[in-house]
């Protein structure tokens, strides 16, 4: 496989990448294992033109690194970034009051899957991460995303602090986390908002949290005062999406 290429596995993600704008250079299909799903999947390869190859699963076993592949393994072109001027510039076509992820130095692939998800559910307009020492796009986010990778843009800055100190020039307005900040349920979620995720083990960075316009916390009662960055993030993101579509 090309270095420009990556692994796409499980039957979700690779439904939605065959459906995504990327290059497809070829799908592995588990030789046996026949199933609603992956007929539509070898429809799907067929429409586009793309080799459909039928292999052992020892073959998808080692092309997904012992990920649960599901049976099914694409190979693609990677997902690509966005600058911070693109990812303004696409937003500035649908919305007035964009809603942004910043995500501090996560380093789980399996949190930032689970966040894309919930971006993508909750209407989130992008998300932005560091291009050092953080998690990028790689084929676990895709799977642990469901899809999601192809549907919310992320771009990839080579500073936060001077992102944050762009957006607000900007007119956006900063939330991070931290357990001595105000209940997230008194949150003004109104306006061009940034949402800022901290690393999974320290929280936000020292500059970037004296860079928040204000910090939020999510009460607890129980025994274990934490939560992870993952669940943390989607109770955010669904209180964002509940003030912004109120019931009638």
């Amino acid at each position: 496989m090309s270095s420009k290429e990556e692994f796409v596995f499980g039957r979700h993600p690779a439904k939605e990448v065959l459906q995504s704008d990327r290059d497809i250079n070829k799908v592995f299909l588990q030789d046996g294992l026949n199933s609603g799903k992956m007929s539509e999947l070898f429809d799907l390869a067929k429409q586009l033109g793309v080799q459909v190859s039928f292999v052992p699963k020892s073959k998808l076993d080692k092309l997904a690194d012992g990920g649960n592949h599901q049976g099914v393994v694409v190979t693609a072109a990677p997902v690509d970034y966005y600058s911070l001027d693109e990812l303004l510039a696409e937003v500035s076509e649908t919305t007035d009051n964009p809603f942004f992820i910043m995500l501090d130095g996560l380093e789980d692939p399996h949190n930032l899957g689970s966040i894309m998800r919930t971006a993508d559910a909750t209407g989130v307009d992008g998300i932005i991460i560091p291009n050092r020492r953080a998690v990028g796009l790689t084929s676990t986010v895709a799977k642990a995303s469901t899809g999601a990778i192809e549907h919310v843009p992320v771009a990839r800055v080579s500073n936060l602090n001077n992102t944050i100190k762009k957006l607000k020039d900007d007119g956006f307005w900063f939330y991070g986390t931290d357990m001595n900040g105000k209940d997230y349920r008194q949150w003004n979620t109104q306006g061009s908002i940034v949402l800022v995720i901290g690393n999974e083990g320290e929280g936000l960075s020292r500059l970037v949290k004296e860079n928040m316009d204000e910090v939020l916390k999510i009460p607890m009662t129980g025994h274990v005062q934490s939560l992870n960055a993952g669940v943390a993030s989607a109770i955010l993101m669904y209180e964002v999406y509940r003030q912004r579509n109120p019931l009638d």
